[in-house]
């Protein structure tokens, strides 16, 4: 059985993994035998990250096109093919509703939507000639149950989870697979102010039947598991690692 969670031999990408669930998500996988490749857009930080999981570095801006597409080229010039993408790179913005700004609207999806679409599409071409491939896009509780003055990032990962679903229909007979896992509330820098405030801890501790926050590297089993031979069969559907908060009341 262990044999089916192995990632040896497997080439992965991970986007946004200088730090947090990124992060976490990339080091399970080289834990378990993938040869890594992690992205972010500071390259100090990336570079980093890197050496403590002994991943390689491939800085680029997920929102540049061209130079996506050319980063991902030349990842499978070097290492022969691309197995594995997970698609995490996202930003948050926070406003009432009455204060949103359309160009704030707008960055949000440009970068945790548009580009992942743009990553699927570019690396499942890349993938048919191997007819093998594991995508997995990091969706959000939050794409399944509303949350308010986070607006974009509400219609971004409910839009990520339908891309998820649409795009595993057409890609499914030619062996690759594409899922999302919604992570529900982990202790990252991105939660760091809502950490802070002892309120909505509280909140979050009731609200969750777990009853806490999650860590980071509680994600990284579910990542495995859908990159893995182990989740062959798991095609379209989104993992909730929430702690039970996405189906209770």
């Amino acid at each position: 059985m262990s044999q089916l969670f192995s990632l040896k031999g497997r080439v992965a990408l991970v986007t946004g993994a200088s730090r947090g669930l990124g992060f976490a998500m990339a080091k399970a996988l080289a834990e378990n035998g993938a040869t890594v490749i992690v992205n972010a857009r500071d390259i100090h930080a990336l570079s980093a990250a890197a050496e403590r999981i002994g991943a390689e570095a491939l800085p680029f801006d997920v929102t540049d096109a061209a130079i996506s597409k050319a980063s991902l080229e030349g990842m499978v010039e070097r290492h022969g093919r691309l197995d594995i993408l997970i698609n995490n790179a996202g930003i948050q913005h926070r406003r009432p509703l009455v204060d949103w700004e359309d160009e704030d609207f707008d960055r949000v999806i440009a970068v945790n939507l548009s580009s992942c679409f743009r990553m699927i599409r570019d690396a499942v071409r890349l993938m048919l000639p191997n007819k093998f491939g594991r995508i997995i896009n990091t969706g959000s509780v939050a794409g399944i149950l509303g949350r308010p003055t986070i607006h974009a990032y509400v219609a971004a990962k409910a839009g990520l989870h339908g891309l998820t679903r649409s795009t595993a229909a057409e890609m499914g007979r030619h062996g690759i697979t594409i899922n999302a896992i919604a992570p529900g509330y982990f202790a990252t820098e991105l939660n760091t102010a809502l950490m802070n405030d002892e309120a909505f801890t509280k909140w979050v501790e009731a609200r969750t039947p777990a009853g806490r926050w999650a860590r980071a590297e509680e994600l990284g089993g579910a990542a495995v598991f859908l990159a893995s031979d182990a989740a062959a069969y798991v095609n379209g559907h989104v993992l909730a690692v929430d702690g039970g908060l996405s189906v209770s009341l």
